[in-house]
């Protein structure tokens, strides 16, 4: 009983792992750091099958810094838009903005800007990379990390403020917690979204200038513009590979791990597995490497007292209040009057301001395509996706199928799509519905899923005890209950689709080159010219459209969730 347990096999499996990683990343750090001039830096990569390890390594390095920056973002904003009346007012309608703006619209402001903060190193050129996979991650999971914030049961809450719990302690007992399982679905969907981006954010071509960083988006996309499917192939297969050994060996324990946040009154008849979650619980290394960060935690607590208790001001002066308001939305009133008023201006120096009827013009193209993929995922993928997290067993088979599905970048399959169209003489108008779905339908299906696992197990008994079945059981059980969920899935599903058709309708395969009529194929070819006057309107009337489509629409279906179908 005493003795001290030896070293077992399972903890040097886990311990020669954690030698493996380590060696790894010290490979990789140095080709991070590796030297760089704008003027002779390559175009392309090699296409020689020999490279894609090296390849699909540096990848995955970009991947997971993208999806670590995203977790930290989505923590801090997500909970000041949460908790923050008036921050609330602005901060919401910014991310409405962020998520509208395209990948190439960041890319072609941060690109220049990271080149010269690390002059002479492709750290700089490696940096606007991870950025642009992050702005591709972030804004999906911080839209669902603020929904599990403002729709966190009643009770709850007051007992965080019975208890007297700090700011600080309250976010990582109650509110990290209550959000584990929606922060992991949808992390897992914005990083099988961000594969999507992947050749845009490899193989940069912003400003008239052309870059490359080792990776397979940039692989993939020197095969496609060589027009040799043999090695499209290859980087198919090997992101099969890829999404398949994330999953398993990464999101499937996570999402195995997140179950043990989920709050109800009866336990599930069975939980997701994972042998990799298994394996290390079993070993002892997890536990020696925290133990020295214990005494952490307390420091902490002690550390972030003086940022108060996490609960409201009582008996705050009304007059105060009002006074506080007007001169917030006043300020906030003439920065966005200033902005609108130098961007505007500028514009009209350059281009003219009827840039931005044309613009519109394109984007109601544009916006039709997205309806019609809303629509077509909402009725395929809403009962699919109740089906599947309804159903543990189901989910332990399904969802390794589906991440590899959403997690698949979609224009790796391109090259194949424009053959087609070509063959059988489609418009690029209509097929760019169908890629654009390919990047942004899953969005629904995997926060549908999130949103019917996440149901009670003791409210599914009792709908059972009662007998209530068909469409009784849909119409004032399932639907009600997934319904928050369906809702932070439409509104980053209709994001996706406008960012999508930046890559969608502009597609190119060797010698052929399709453009469809639309907003996106407007700020892809304003982008490749470095026009920067016209990438600004196509950004502002894109933002425009996600904007308005979100206040008019969206934000009322979050009220009505937070109010009437909040668990």
């Amino acid at each position: 009983m005493w003795r001290r347990p030896g070293l077992r096999w399972v903890d040097l499996v886990v311990v020669v792992a954690l030698v493996a990683l380590l060696y790894g990343l010290l490979r990789l750090a140095p080709s991070l750091n590796a030297p760089f001039l704008p003027g002779t830096a390559p175009k392309a990569v090699s296409t020689d099958p020999s490279n894609l390890p090296f390849y699909a390594a540096r990848s995955l390095l970009r991947m997971f810094l993208a999806l670590l920056a995203s977790v930290l973002f989505t923590f801090v904003y997500a909970t000041a838009a949460a908790r923050l009346r008036r921050a609330e007012k602005v901060l919401l309608p910014v991310l409405d903005i962020l998520q509208s703006v395209p990948v190439l619209g960041f890319l072609s402001v941060t690109v220049t800007a990271f080149i010269s903060l690390f002059r002479g190193s492709e750290l700089g050129l490696e940096c606007a990379s991870i950025f642009a996979i992050f702005t591709a991650m972030a804004w999906n999971m911080t839209f669902a990390f603020y929904a599990s914030l403002v729709s966190q049961p009643r009770e709850l809450d007051e007992a965080a403020r019975v208890m007297r719990l700090t700011k600080w302690q309250r976010f990582w007992q109650l509110d990290v917690p209550s959000g584990v399982i929606p922060l992991v679905w949808n992390g897992m969907m914005s990083f099988g979204g961000a594969w999507f981006f992947l050749a845009a954010s490899e193989s940069i071509s912003v400003l008239n200038h052309q870059y490359a960083l080792p990776g397979m988006g940039s692989y993939a996309a020197a095969a496609i513009a060589q027009g040799d499917l043999g090695k499209v192939g290859y980087a198919i297969a090997v992101m099969v590979v890829l999404v398949i050994a994330v999953n398993a060996f990464f999101w499937r324990p996570v999402t195995a791990w997140a179950e043990r946040f989920r709050v109800e009154e009866a336990g599930a008849a069975e939980h997701p597995r994972s042998f990799v979650l298994d394996f290390l619980r079993r070993s002892e290394v997890p536990r020696m490497m925290g133990r020295p960060l214990k005494p952490l935690w307390p420091a902490l607590d002690r550390l972030m007292r003086p940022f108060g208790l996490a609960e409201h001001a009582i008996g705050g002066s009304p007059v105060r209040e009002r006074t506080g308001d007007v001169f917030f939305a006043g300020v906030v009133s003439a920065v966005v009057v200033y902005g609108a008023w130098k961007a505007f201006g500028y514009v009209n120096s350059t281009v003219g301001l009827g840039a931005f009827g044309h613009a519109l013009a394109l984007g109601a193209a544009t916006f039709g395509r997205v309806i019609v993929l809303l629509v077509v995922a909402t009725v395929v993928w809403v009962p699919i996706g109740v089906w599947i997290g309804m159903n543990p067993r189901v989910t332990r088979f399904a969802q390794p199928v589906v991440q590899v599905l959403a997690s698949f970048p979609a224009n790796f399959l391109f090259p194949f799509a424009t053959a087609a169209f070509v063959a059988l003489g489609i418009s690029l108008n209509f097929g760019a519905v169908l890629l654009m779905a390919l990047g942004a339908q899953w969005y629904i299906l995997f926060n549908v899923i999130a949103g019917a696992s996440a149901i009670p197990s003791d409210l599914r008994e009792a709908m059972t005890t009662f007998r209530v079945s068909g469409w009784l059981r849909w119409r004032d059980f399932i639907l009600p209950a997934v319904f928050p969920s369906y809702v932070t899935g439409g509104i980053t599903a209709a994001g996706g689709a406008w960012n999508a058709s930046i890559v969608a309708e502009v597609v190119d395969y060797g010698q052929h080159h399709l453009t469809a009529t639309g907003l996106g194929a407007y700020i892809t070819e304003a982008t490749a010219t470095g026009n920067f006057p016209r990438i600004l309107v196509g950004i502002f009337s894109m933002s425009l459209y996600v904007v308005a489509a979100n206040r008019l629409f969206w934000r009322r279906l979050y009220r009505l969730a937070e109010t009437r179908y909040a668990l």
